[in-house]
């Protein structure tokens, strides 16, 4: 397997298909994950949000984010699940629905702070794997290529200039009905970038065998039609 050929020799069936989209914060992952597993038939996991549920857990639960030993072992503790289709992912905590809770400006600067300790990724790279050892997903995150999935059939890595980045998850937040400035954004963009390039554990880089998508002059679609043109040959 050579560098930037995208992993897998199309032995798998496409129904037990590991597809990997990893890149930093507000690179378009989760959406077009979404379109892609809707598109492909395969289940959607969402590993950022599974990060926030455990910053979500400790903010409920009084746990300081910076104790990592405390934070680690509530993330150990935690069952969270991933639920319904593409279009309607819903995230549990316990039992519980969180997912309207999870796109909070608060739940998103602790997740940031939750993502980086170690124990607590161990824990999430745990049960990641579990959840699409089967195969018929599709998996977003930071380290899905090197770390969770390095068998993935295929491997994406999906980046964007930091200014359109920051751009979109302006707009995003203004939808959402939350006040953040674009500046405050894009500093907030800028500290996860180095957070999460420099942590000791899972550091987000691209995987050798990774395909490189640069989307900041690309719609959304036109990213999941080049995706799709990696996959459709081999499956």
């Amino acid at each position: 397997m050579t560098p930037d050929s995208g992993a897998g020799d199309g032995s798998r069936e496409p129904c037990r298909l590991i597809i990997a989209i990893d890149g930093p914060s507000a690179a378009g992952k989760s959406t077009i994950s979404r379109l892609l597993a809707r598109r492909l038939g395969l289940q959607f996991i969402n590993t950022g949000a599974m990060y926030r549920a455990v910053a979500y857990k400790a903010s409920r639960s009084g746990v300081d984010v910076f104790d990592t030993g405390s934070i680690s072992r509530l993330a150990d503790q935690s069952n969270i699940e991933l639920k319904g289709d593409p279009d309607d992912l819903r995230i549990f905590c316990d039992g519980e629905d969180v997912t309207r809770a999870l796109r909070s400006p608060e739940v998103s600067r602790l997740s940031s702070i939750v993502s980086a300790v170690p124990g607590v990724r161990r824990a999430m790279v745990a049960a990641q794997r579990k959840m699409g050892e089967r195969g018929g997903v599709v998996l977003e995150g930071r380290d899905i290529g090197t770390q969770v999935f390095p068998q993935a059939d295929y491997k994406f890595f999906l980046v964007a200039d930091p200014e359109v980045r920051a751009r979109r998850r302006w707009e995003e937040e203004r939808t959402a009905g939350h006040e953040l400035t674009f500046d405050q954004l894009r500093s907030e963009i800028d500290e996860r970038d180095r957070r999460d390039e420099t942590r000791g554990d899972s550091p987000l880089r691209r995987a050798s065998d990774a395909i490189l998508i640069d989307s900041s002059k690309l719609t959304i679609e036109e990213v999941v039609e080049q995706i799709l043109e990696r996959i459709r040959p081999r499956s």
